[in-house]
């Protein structure tokens, strides 16, 4: 995959956790720098080991698939991003109930955050695409938006939530079409 499809992929992948920070942002009363790197560094770091995660199944599935991974591909990262967008519509009062400074609702919040991430490992194993630059993009970009999110949310709450999920739903599907249609 290209620089451009990478960082693409990237920032549609952060979009959630970007969403997330700026919830947990609000649900701080104080934000302080180190809650925002804590949240930060577990987001960055579940959205690098996922698709690791990911990518291992689908080296294990991809000789069983070859007609048809484009699809599959397709098809995950399609689904992904309609959930995403569709999230961003939805009511999100009941992320507001978890205190994000609590190491096991951060793992939590981590792994929601990052199970698209699991996909598009699985996706561009199945493409076999190389993962080590889409790795480093997706940690840095996730680390980098994650820790604005907590920072923003604790200043200007729900201003950007929801439009980060739809945008980042949006990015994952035209990335499906353009894994499908080449």
């Amino acid at each position: 995959m290209n620089l451009v499809t990478i960082l693409l992929t990237s920032f549609g992948l952060a979009m959630d956790a970007f969403a997330v920070s700026v919830c947990s942002g609000l649900t701080i009363k104080k934000v302080q720098i180190k809650d925002a790197l804590l949240i930060a560094t577990f987001f960055g770091s579940f959205q690098i080991l996922m698709p690791i995660i990911g990518w291992f199944f689908g080296l294990i599935f991809r000789d069983f698939l070859p007609n048809f991974d484009n699809w599959i591909a397709f098809i995950l990262l399609a689904f992904i991003g309609i959930k995403m967008i569709l999230e961003g519509m939805e009511d999100d009062e009941e992320k507001l109930d978890k205190n994000p400074r609590n190491l096991y609702n951060l793992f939590g919040l981590a792994i929601a955050t990052s199970i698209d991430s699991l996909a598009v490992g699985l996706s561009f194993s199945l493409v076999e695409s190389g993962i080590v630059n889409l790795l480093i993009a997706v940690g840095v970009i996730t680390f980098s938006l994650s820790f604005a999110g907590v920072i923003l949310g604790g200043k200007f709450g729900h201003l950007f939530e929801k439009q980060a999920e739809m945008i980042g739903g949006i990015i994952l599907i035209f990335l499906g079409l353009r894994i499908l249609l080449l």
